[in-house]
């Protein structure tokens, strides 16, 4: 996996900086810049948009006493998602773009969950095996009762 990281590292500024020399070259260094900052803020409203719908699925998720793995996945995603948008570049917008439609980041958050890159349990089940085994709760602690008094020296 860090390998992998470490050649991503790597190899994404380089195809950039050919991307940015290659788009420089047909239409002009003024149109490039103008382009990616263009993507940068129709990215940033195009991200609102689905972290707020993410958002809704996942407190409607969570008034049903459910939490659903996969939508807090694709929340991760469209963290990663916004990062590549607000990189400058036509590789990482071009991938920020792809994870930013539902259909495909429903897939891919299948897809990591089924890798077992995330951890899938229930809230309740952690919840409940929080409180049984860690903290116990107020009626399972012991209560001492008593008086105290104050004497100052």
């Amino acid at each position: 996996m860090f390998q992998i990281l470490f050649i991503a590292l790597i190899a994404v500024p380089i195809l950039e900086i050919y991307l940015f020399f290659q788009v420089g070259g047909m239409i002009g260094v003024g149109w490039t810049i103008l382009i990616v900052i263009a993507t940068a803020v129709l990215g940033a409203n195009l991200l609102r948009q689905q972290g707020l719908s993410t958002w809704a699925r996942l407190n409607q998720s969570m008034a049903q006493g459910q939490l659903p793995p996969t939508v807090l996945v694709e929340g991760i995603l469209l963290l990663i998602s916004g990062a590549f948008l607000l990189t400058p570049g036509f590789f990482t917008d071009a991938v920020g773009f792809l994870v930013l439609m539902p259909a495909v980041r429903k897939l891919l958050a299948a897809y990591l969950l089924r890798q077992g890159l995330f951890m899938a349990t229930s809230m309740h089940t952690s919840y409940s095996s929080q409180t049984r085994s860690e903290t116990p709760s107020p009626s399972q602690q012991d209560v001492i009762e008593g008086e105290y008094e104050r004497k100052d020296d």
